[in-house]
Formats: C-alpha cells, structure tokens, sequence
C-alpha cells in the first residue's frame, strides 16, 4: 500500500482554522534568558542583514540576569519604537540577542502577569478568557494565540468559562473576521455543555444563523462555524450542513474546502459524538466536487472508507482528465485499498493508461 500521499493526522489544536503566527508572549517570556522593559534610546535603523535594530536604555528586568557589560542592548524591531519596549534575550549570555516589542503599561502588565507556560494547560486558558477582544489589540491578540495553539481538550476544558452572550456577539460581529472560526468552535463548545435548553437554543441559533449568512465563499472563519455547528449539534450539524447544499457537488469552492477541513476537525476531535463513519460518508460526498476532489479522495483513503471505489475511480477519467493532483490521489486510494475491486480498477488503469497511471503511483509514493 501506497499511504505517503495520505496527510498527517490533523493536529489537535483548539482551532486549526485560525491563522496564529505570532508566539504567545508568556512562551516569548518563558523560552528568553533574560527579559527586560526598557525605553529608546536612539533612532532604528538597518544592521548588516538589513533588519531594523534599535538601541534601548534598560529601566528594569523582568526576569533573568543581564550580563554586566550589557549596557545599552540592541533590539531587533518591526518598527522604531517610541517609547517604552519590552526585550526578550536569547542565546545565553556569551551571545545574547534581543527582539522588541512596543509596550505600554497595560501590555507590560499583561506579559509580567501572564500564567506560566509550566501550569496546566486548562488552568492558564482561564486566565486568558477575560482578554479576548479586550481593547488593547495587543492583550487580544495575545489572547487569541493562546487559544489558537492550545490543545483542543484543554479549550473543551474551559467551556463553561466563556460569556456564550459575548462569543455569539463577536461571531456576528465583522470586526472580528479573522477570529471569527475560534468564537464559532468556542461558541459550540458552551451549546455542548450547556445545561440550559434556552441558552443552547440561542446559541444553536447564533451558530445557524453565521452559517446561512449571504457571503462569498472566502468568508473568513466559516470552517471554524462549521467545526461549532458540529461540535454543539453533532450528527443533526451533518444533516443541516447537507440540508444547506454544503455537501455537494456543486458546493461553492471555499465553501466546499471549508466543510472539508471541519470534516478533518470532526475525525480527530469528535468521534466521541458524531460516529467517524458518519464523518467519513459526509467527506464522501464532496468526493466529485470539483475544487477539493483531490483532497477528499485522499482523506477518504487516510479514514479507510472504501465504500465508493467505482466512483473514485470514476474520477480518473472525469476530473483526473487534465488534474494530475486527481490522479495522484485516485491511484493512492486505490493502491491502499485492500479489496478486489480495487486491484481490478489499478489492472484497468494500468492497461488503458499506463504511462500517467506509472506517473501517478510515483506520485503517490512522494511525502505531501
């Protein structure tokens, strides 16, 4: 069997559908050797790698000891700092480099403060709740990539700890789009654990509503609402997401790779409330939609759903015709699927078309 072209296991993380790339600052704080609050001290300008750098007067350490002969670091900066910085210092004391990050006191307050990255992960997330969305963007960015990396258990964890009435603001609120798949997943999460018919109602409804609001298919965090339509309804999400036409042929592009990558989500993350053949026959499908066959092909492979061998391999000839992504993905189910049916289509394959079929079993065999 060919599984190299299968993906990894979708890590579990408390929201693959958020765009996190900034490293929290209490990991910043906690990986530095020596952690400072500082002022400019002089204007920024461009080092010997053309990277802004900036020089800083140390008024105080927050944790750590600055090496004595260090008197006046020189930070990397994204832009000149005016005012007061906080500097993280890494390399060991023979070699110590900084990075800056502007601060007020608000945000100095946040990072000194800031939970341990030794404490249980559940317990810091606590401390974390109250600052999303606050208004120093800084304190809810920070916030949000807390959440956006932790471990899904972990987030499932701290339910009861969110403001359902907040979440199911910020999810219709378009100011938020870019956080808008983590209020959706935290949002199913309070519907899941709610003891309350009215308040999982309510927020069953705020779920129903962001998913049937009119949009184009690039609409920041739909998989995420997706995620929390299943994580609250589980097996009746699936059958609203098929009612809505998102399980389809003809499902809209991004609105088709959305449902696919919450799908992915509900394998990993939800097979304790939606059965993972339920899972995997929703991702079935999806299966001829043109914009992500590929992808569900090799998903359905990964799950071990072999249950529609015909039509994929159907796909050979169809949209496999000019996509060699399709027929990569098509000859690793079929090589990875055990039964007769499937080593009768490799036989037809490889006597119709065996110059592309050697190709795609080649291709199959590479590390996506």
């Amino acid at each position: 069997m060919l599984l190299a072209a299968l993906p990894a296991a979708t890590a579990r993380a408390a929201c693959p559908f958020c765009s996190v790339v900034e490293r929290p600052l209490a990991q910043r704080r906690d990986t530095a050797d020596v952690v400072l609050v500082a002022t400019a001290d002089g204007p920024a300008t461009r080092d010997s790698q053309g990277l802004l750098a900036q020089p800083f007067d140390v008024a105080a350490t927050l944790s750590g000891t600055l090496p004595a002969d260090v008197v006046r670091p020189v930070a990397r900066v994204p832009a000149a700092v005016e005012g007061t910085a906080i500097l993280f210092g890494t390399g060991g004391a023979a070699d110590l480099r900084f990075e800056a990050l502007a601060a007020d006191e608000p945000l100095l307050a946040h990072v000194a403060a800031a939970p341990s990255m030794k404490e249980p992960a559940a317990e810091r997330l606590r401390w974390f709740i109250p600052r999303l969305e606050h208004p120093e963007p800084a304190i809810a960015a920070d916030a949000f990539a807390e959440f956006g990396l932790a471990p899904f258990a972990a987030v499932r964890d701290v339910a009861d700890g969110f403001d359902a009435a907040r979440l199911r603001g910020w999810l219709a609120d378009g100011a938020t789009d870019s956080r808008r798949g983590f209020y959706g997943l935290a949002l199913g999460l309070v519907a899941a654990r709610s003891n309350d018919p009215h308040e999982r109602a309510r927020c069953e409804g705020a779920l129903a509503a962001a998913l049937a609001a009119p949009g184009d298919d690039l609409r920041a965090g739909f998989d995420g609402i997706v995620a929390g339509l299943l994580v609250a309804e589980g097996e009746r999400g699936l059958d609203r997401l098929a009612a809505r036409g998102l399980l389809a042929a003809d499902t809209r592009p991004g609105d088709a790779r959305h449902v696919l990558a919450a799908l992915r989500f509900a394998w990993e993350s939800l097979a304790d409330t939606i059965p993972r053949d339920r899972t995997a026959a929703a991702a079935a499908a999806l299966v001829t939609n043109p914009a992500v066959a590929a992808e569900c092909v090799v998903d359905l492979a990964r799950y071990r759903r072999f249950d529609d061998i015909d039509l994929v391999a159907g796909l050979w000839d169809s949209l496999g015709r000019d996509d060699p992504l399709v027929r990569r993905a098509v000859a690793g189910f079929l090589l990875a699927c055990p039964r007769d049916e499937a080593r009768a289509q490799r036989e037809r394959l490889a006597a119709n078309d065996p110059d592309r079929w050697q190709a795609a079993v080649a291709a199959a065999a590479l590390p996506r």
